[in-house]
């Protein structure tokens, strides 16, 4: 039983597979121009799991930043896996165990969470590792990958490799502003306030991320609270939530 829901796991987060292996291979380049060691890059693949934290840890690390700014500019940016890892734990089978939990929120990132939470039954131990695994296999290969390329490749193809990281964001980004308003000004505040700290110099990079992230979070918060239509869908959706969990039953 324990390994069919693991196999069940593995053919669930092959299509994460994939696409964090192709992610993956710009931060194994980034790695290389940044003068790290391949190992290195590999070790923070394994054991960070996370694309927009990596990214933005490593770029401190090639800055020559402070560890305390390392840690809350990667803490701030992957905030959002308390949440996610909280909402998780409420799917998982009675029967798991604490340790058992802690593997499962090592695992858990945008698109595992996704996955995780169209399952209309209990989630088990077996099934989570199976998806964790081949999307861990996917990013930190892929890392590898990119760390060897990089060493082979021109600089032009390289540089190719890096634009593609940005194009990557750019296409999360652009719905979300599209759909709301409020999301279109904490972009362009967020734009704005970059450009400035990136020219004035008064700020490295990693305490630029910390005070743009809570910053423009607070503000926006502030000025634009979540209104009546978003509130009663987030209603809607705890109110499902609550319906579900009376319907989930332990598969095992």
């Amino acid at each position: 039983m324990k390994k069919r829901y693991f196999m069940e796991g593995l053919k669930s987060g092959l299509p994460i597979c994939l696409g964090y292996f192709s992610v993956s291979i710009a931060f194994g380049m980034m790695a290389i121009h940044l003068k790290r060691p391949i190992g290195e890059a590999v070790l923070i693949s394994l054991t960070n799991l996370t694309s927009a934290g990596q990214f933005a840890g490593l770029k401190i690390i090639g800055n020559r930043g402070g560890l305390i700014e390392v840690f809350l500019s990667t803490l701030i940016i992957n905030a959002r896996y308390f949440l996610m890892s909280l909402s998780i734990s409420q799917k998982l089978a009675p029967k798991t165990k604490w340790y058992e939990k802690l593997l499962i929120a090592y695992g858990i990132t945008d698109e595992i969470f996704a996955i995780s939470m169209s399952q209309t039954r209990a989630l088990t131990f077996s099934y989570m590792m199976g998806v964790i695994v081949i999307s861990v296999f996917g990013w930190v290969s892929g890392t590898f990958v990119g760390g060897i390329a990089s060493s082979l490749l021109p600089v032009s193809v390289m540089d190719a490799f890096g634009i593609a990281l940005y194009g990557m964001f750019i296409a999360i980004v652009i719905p979300a502003i599209k759909k709301n308003r409020n999301n279109r000004i904490a972009v362009m505040i967020a734009l704005v306030l970059s450009t400035f700290f990136y020219f004035s110099s008064w700020l490295s990079e990693g305490w630029s991320i910390i005070v743009i992230t809570v910053g423009v979070s607070a503000l926006m918060a502030w000025l634009c609270p979540i209104d009546q239509k978003e509130e009663a869908f987030v209603d809607g959706l705890e109110g499902n939530a609550g319906d579900d969990d009376h319907d989930v039953r332990d598969p095992a």
